[in-house]
This record gives structure tokens, C-alpha cells and sequence, in this order.
């Protein structure tokens, strides 16, 4: 029996999914350890093998590969707890990143504070040189300006250090040779170049993604380096492999040198899973859903693919890196409900975490939290939570609820109701972000429910907008790391080469991909052995726009004389898709090429429910308040036979996930043993 092993670092818990070569799935959930998220992860690794009735070396020497997301990245930016980063720019440009592109995020606020760069003034450098835009050399690099700058960053005690020269991504010689520059003075620096990092036009977005790549390139190392020894100490000699926020995995060595692009790793693997899910459960279009601790994750898939974008922010830091589309929020089972001083209910963005955690955990926790509003309202079994495990504080909870009731001059249970209202109203309008605000209508997509706390609320939320197919799958709760082993090996790689469609060489087209497929190949190799397949895109505008679409080149013949023509229509298809009308009569521009390398590794068998005879789901029934009390059956999840339905009101629980059907709403059993619940209003 071999096994593939997926860890999900969560903001509340750490997830772990186990996947035998006969495709039978194990999960469990730990705590997070926030001050080492190592600890979580070996812990979780730990009670996997414990409940395969395996000791953790034998596990590990049956393991096939690891997959990994964590919040190492995200945390730092968040929290600004990242490396003393230092800049070498050409002389001239050190304030680009603390101006920004002249715009505040909140443009009408006159008492916005400025924020603080993550280099200050005196760590950002100029050094001589200068490379002009068509590549040519206008002044060379200056020795004695780079090494002054070097010796001040290192007396200054810088760890990492960010280059990121003036259009270096036509010839990055000069950030070359400043790299070998550093590594004799300073050999024991991180170094982020931007030819590395984002090879492409625009000076900000390259300089803000490298310094962002060596703010946490640092933390990023030392702890895959300290988790991939403690792995091997345990027995595991198999790829540890990282999903980062383009949605692919990668080997650890490229995870560090592209540090950045772990910022949204661990909403990565569910956007993967559920993708996954709809090509098993014939639903194309679907709205992922993934309400966890902290946090929500929202994304769309249509048409069964997913969406990239390079204009993401984290902490209002820009990373041009391709990453998946997905809106967070901070709403989840640990956001802490408030009264402001107007009177008014506030949910969130504060989250009690996994320390102390809601009330009802018995961690120290001393306001109420939308997990608390749970247990109150009887959604929640406080004496069989996480498989009976925990027992949950009811009474500390009521308390707590009571308190904030007074405040609303509203009864206990009435605050807690009010709790789940506002935070509904939050996800909803969080979906509507991702659907209706981009001219997408929700009522055409299921709605996929994962995450620890999702069940509790996604048919509420499919009422309120509208959408009537809801999926819950078993392992909803460790959905995302569970995608980790469902998604491919994935090498993105730009590099901009401007030019309309009516004057550009095709040569020159044809040439700049065939490099980009040969380096690709060459790297991808040193990870598998496996067959490597490319997807070319195309980031294009109309000369006078001044932001660029993706253009998938599958269509894009470049062999033949007319290749820029096809490029040029299928430009035109996109931007009609987009924002229904081309303009016939102009030449689009190409600004970027881009490839991604993609290595398929193997599927994760899905078998089918091995669940016994219908009728034995039955596990009783508990009080509920769904506007009044009303006592409702409760369902075992895990004994629903394929084809068995349950109607609402009821509640469905397994060790992981509660699901709560409200009255109208139908949860179908699949052959898989998942729940796909028709809504009705």
C-alpha cells in the first residue's frame, strides 16, 4: 500500500488528507501553530498515522509524495514580520516603491494614512547603470556605486536584498553581475532579482513583486528547509512538493528562489479541488465557497477551468505574479462579533484564531464568535464536535451571547441569530463581488461548499442569491488539501516583447516561445520524468488601454504565415467575451508572452460510498433555531447510502463538517457519498 499526503496550514487548524493507492481517503484536523507552522504540520502527519494504525516512520515510508500550503508568506505580509529587506535600483528610481502608481486605495479619504513601503528610504539604493528600453547597454554598471551600496546595506544588517534594475527584463546582465556582486560580500544574503522574479514591463509592479519575493523569501527558506529535514528524519524520502497561488506545485527549491507566489498557497489547493470536483459531478460552472476559521475564499469556475489574474494585492502590497482569482474575506467560524459604538452588530474582520480561539474550544477565548453563535443556536452538537473529541462550552458561550445581547437589547439566542445574519450578508455579498460586480449572473452556477464552517451556511447563502444546486463533499472540511494531490506540476514563465499584430515578425513571436518552451522543458525535468505539455497566453491591449488581457493561444497556429492574424482574431474574441465589442479597424498590441509549463501527475482515485444499507444514517435529533425551536433529525454523514435524501429542516454531521438543511432545501447522496442539495425558496 503506497500513500500521497496533502497539509493544508490553516489559520485555525491544519488539515491533513491521506489518499491510499486504492483511492480510500483519511483526514484529520490539528491546531495551527502559528509560531511554527512545522509543529502543526508534523503533528497532523502524526494522527493521520495514528488513524491508519500506522506508526509515523512506516507512513512515511509508504508516502508517494507530500503536497504542502501554508501562510508563512500571507502572515508576514499581514502581520509585517518579514526580512530587513534592502533595494539596489538604478540610480534615480529608489522611490518607485513608496510612490506607488500615484493612486491611494481609498482615492476621497484626505485623512488616509500613507503606508509605510516594506524598505525604508535609507535601505533603497541607486547604483549607476542604465539598460534602455530595446535592451541596449546606455551606461554600464558602475563597480564602485554598487559596491558602496552593497557595504551600506551590510552594515546596516540587512538579511535579503531586492535588485531591480530599469528594463532589465531585455537584458538582465547587469542584475547578473550585481548578484555575483553581493554573494562575495554578503554570501549568506537572500537575493530577489527581478529577471528571476517578473521579467516584464512596468516598472512598479516588477519592483513591488521582487521586494515583496525578498521580504519573505527568508522566512520561506528556512522553514521549507527545516520542514524538509524534519520530514527526512521521520522516514520520508519522497518530493515535497508546494502548491502555490497559480494553483500548480512545485518542488521546494523553486517555492524559495519564487517565494512570493506562496501568498495565496493555501487557497490555491481548494480552487484545485473544486475544479476537480466539477469535472466528477458534471457541474462546469460552479461558485468554490471555502469558509474556514479566519477567513472565506470565493472563486469562480466556468466552463470547467479557473481564472488567473497578475493584479492581485496582499496587504495592500502588489504581486504581479499569476495567481488564482479569488476573493477573501474576513469572515469565518472564528470572526468575533461586536457592538460598535453607534449600536450597531459588527462581525469580523477580527478572528479569535486557533489561539485563543472561540469560547466554546475552552482555550482561553473571551468574546463571542460566529463558532459561539453556532453552539447557541444548537447547529452545533457541543458533545460530539470533531468526532467527540472536544467538548464545547455551551454555557460559556450563552454567557457570552447574553452579554452582548444586553448591549443589542435583544435576548441571548436573538444576538446570536443577528450574528449569523450579518455574517450571511457578508459572504453574500462577498459572492456578488465575484459574480454580479463582473457582469456574471450567480443563478446559473452551484454553489460549492468547503471549509470547516461552510455547511452551517452555504444554503442560506444559495437562498439568498438565487441558486438553487448546492455540493457538499465529504472531505468538505480538508477540501483544500485535498486538491493539493488534484492539481499538476506548473512552471509559469514571461517575458515581454511589444509590438502590434501588423508589424511584428512572426519569427520573432515563433522564436521568443520555443526559448521560453525550451527552458520550461529543461527545468521541468530536473523535477519528473514525466511528459511535460505547454499553454501559451498572450497578454494583449488596444494601443490607447492601459491594462492588457489574457489571450489563450490555443487556437494560434505560429508555423503558418498568417499566425499574427490569428493572434489578432483571437485577441478579438476575447475582448468580445469580456466586454462585448472589438474594434475591427486597430491592431491589437502584444506586451507579454507567456508560457506555462505544466507536468500531469497522477490522479487521485475518487471510489465510490462504501456506505452501508439505507436508513442507518439516523443519529436522533436536536432542537435548532431556524427562527424558532424546532427539533430536528440529525444524520450521520458518512452512513448516507448513494441515491438516500434527506430533507430540511435537519442537520447532517460527520466528524469535520455539520451541514445545516433549512426547511425546502433536499440533499441528494452521491455515488461518491457527497451531498448535492437542491434549494428552493
Amino acid at each position: 500500500m503506497s500513500y500521497r499526503i496533502a497539509v493544508d496550514v490553516g489559520g485555525t487548524f491544519t488539515d491533513v488528507v491521506g489518499v491510499s493507492s486504492d483511492g480510500s481517503t483519511t483526514f484529520v484536523k490539528v491546531p495551527s501553530t502559528p509560531q511554527n507552522q512545522a509543529i502543526g504540520t508534523i503533528n497532523g502527519i502524526a494522527k493521520l498515522a495514528n488513524a491508519l494504525k500506522l506508526d509515523m516512520s512506516e507512513l512515511l515510508a509508504q508516502t508517494e509524495r507530500i503536497a504542502h500550503g501554508m501562510t508563512v508568506a500571507t502572515n508576514a505580509l499581514l502581520e509585517r514580520k518579514g526580512a530587513k529587506v534592502g533595494l539596489l535600483t538604478t540610480e534615480g528610481h529608489r522611490d518607485v516603491l513608496e510612490m506607488r502608481e500615484g493612486l491611494k486605495p481609498e482615492r476621497y479619504n484626505m485623512r488616509l494614512a500613507r503606508q509605510e513601503p516594506l524598505v525604508p528610504r535609507r535601505l533603497r539604493l541607486g547604483v549607476r547603470e542604465r539598460v534602455r528600453s530595446d535592451g541596449a547597454i546606455e551606461v554600464p554598471l558602475d563597480r564602485g556605486s554598487l559596491e558602496t551600496a552593497i557595504e551600506h546595506l551590510k552594515s546596516e544588517g540587512v538579511t535579503s536584498i531586492a535588485v531591480c534594475y530599469l528594463h532589465s527584463y531585455r537584458d538582465a546582465r547587469h542584475e547578473r553581475e550585481t548578484e555575483q556582486a553581493i554573494r562575495a560580500v554578503m554570501p549568506d544574503a537572500y537575493i530577489s532579482l527581478s529577471c528571476d522574479v517578473l521579467p516584464q514591463i512596468k516598472e512598479y509592479e516588477r519592483v513591488s513583486t521582487t521586494v515583496v519575493n525578498a521580504y519573505v523569501g527568508p522566512l520561506i527558506a528556512l522553514y521549507l528547509g527545516r520542514l524538509e529535514t524534519q520530514l527526512k528524519e521521520a522516514g520520508f524520502d519522497g518530493p515535497l512538493l508546494i502548491i502555490l497561488s497559480h494553483g500548480g506545485v512545485a518542488p521546494v527549491s523553486q517555492a524559495i528562489q519564487v517565494a512570493a507566489s506562496t501568498v495565496l498557497s493555501g487557497p490555491a489547493g481548494g480552487l484545485a479541488g473544486g475544479r476537480r470536483i466539477a469535472e466528477i459531478m458534471n457541474a462546469p460552472d460552479l461558485i468554490t465557497f471555502d469558509v474556514g476559521g479566519t477567513s472565506s475564499d470565493i472563486s469562480l469556475i466556468a466552463d470547467g477551468a479557473v481564472t488567473l489574474s497578475s493584479d492581485r494585492t496582499m496587504a495592500n502590497e502588489r504581486i504581479a505574479l499569476p495567481s488564482l482569482d479569488i476573493i477573501t474575506l474576513g469572515a469565518g467560524g472564528g470572526s468575533i462579533a461586536r457592538v460598535e459604538a453607534s449600536g450597531l452588530l459588527e462581525v469580523g474582520p477580527e478572528s479569535a484564531g486557533s489561539v485563543p480561539g472561540p469560547i466554546c474550544y475552552r482555550s482561553g477565548g473571551t468574546v463571542p464568535a460566529v463558532t459561539d453563535a453556532s453552539v447557541v443556536l444548537g447547529y452545533l452538537d457541543p458533545n460530539n464536535f470533531a468526532g467527540g473529541e472536544t467538548k464545547l462550552d455551551l454555557d460559556g458561550a450563552m454567557t457570552a451571547f447574553d452579554a452582548l445581547g444586553q448591549k443589542l437589547g435583544v435576548s441571548a439566542i436573538e444576538a446570536a441569530e443577528g450574528v449569523h445574519r450579518v455574517v450571511n450578508t457578508q459572504l453574500a455579498e462577498g459572492i456578488r463581488v465575484a459574480t454580479v460586480r463582473r457582469g456574471v449572473d450567480p443563478r446559473r452556477f452551484g454553489l460549492l461548499g468547503f471549509g470547516g464552517a461552510a455547511g452551517l451556511h452555504v444554503t442560506e447563502l444559495a437562498r439568498m442569491l438565487d441558486i438553487e444546486r448546492v455540493i457538499v463533499p465529504r472531505m468538505a472540511s480538508v477540501l483544500s488539501a485535498w486538491g493539493m494531490l488534484n492539481t499538476e506540476l506548473r512552471l509559469e514563465a514571461v517575458q515581454t516583447l511589444v509590438g502590434e499584430t501588423d508589424t511584428l515578425d512572426v519569427t520573432t513571436v515563433r522564436d521568443l516561445f520555443s526559448e521560453l518552451e525550451k527552458s520550461g522543458r529543461d527545468q521541468m525535468s530536473s523535477w519528473f520524468d514525466g511528459p511535460v505539455a505547454f499553454r501559451r497566453t498572450a497578454e494583449m491591449r488596444y494601443g490607447e488601454q492601459v491594462f492588457e488581457i489574457d489571450v489563450p493561444l490555443d487556437n494560434v497556429d505560429l508555423s503558418t504565415p498568417d499566425a499574427m492574424q490569428q493572434l489578432k482574431t483571437a485577441f478579438e474574441k476575447r475582448h468580445d467575451d469580456l466586454y462585448a465589442y472589438h474594434l475591427p479597424e486597430q491592431a491589437p498590441v502584444l506586451i507579454n508572452a507567456r508560457l506555462a509549463s505544466v507536468g500531469v501527475l497522477p490522479e487521485v482515485p475518487v471510489p465510490d460510498s462504501e456506505a452501508g444499507s439505507a436508513g442507518n444514517a439516523g443519529r436522533g435529533r436536536r432542537n435548532v433555531y431556524l427562527g424558532e425551536w424546532a427539533e430536528v433529525p440529525v444524520y450521520a454523514f458518512n452512513y448516507l447510502v448513494p441515491g438516500e435524501k434527506v430533507e430540511g429542516p435537519s442537520v447532517i454531521e460527520s466528524d469535520t463538517t455539520t451541514v445545516l438543511l433549512r426547511q425546502g432545501d433536499v440533499a441528494t447522496s452521491t455515488p461518491q457519498g457527497w451531498l448535492d442539495i437542491a434549494v428552493r425558496p
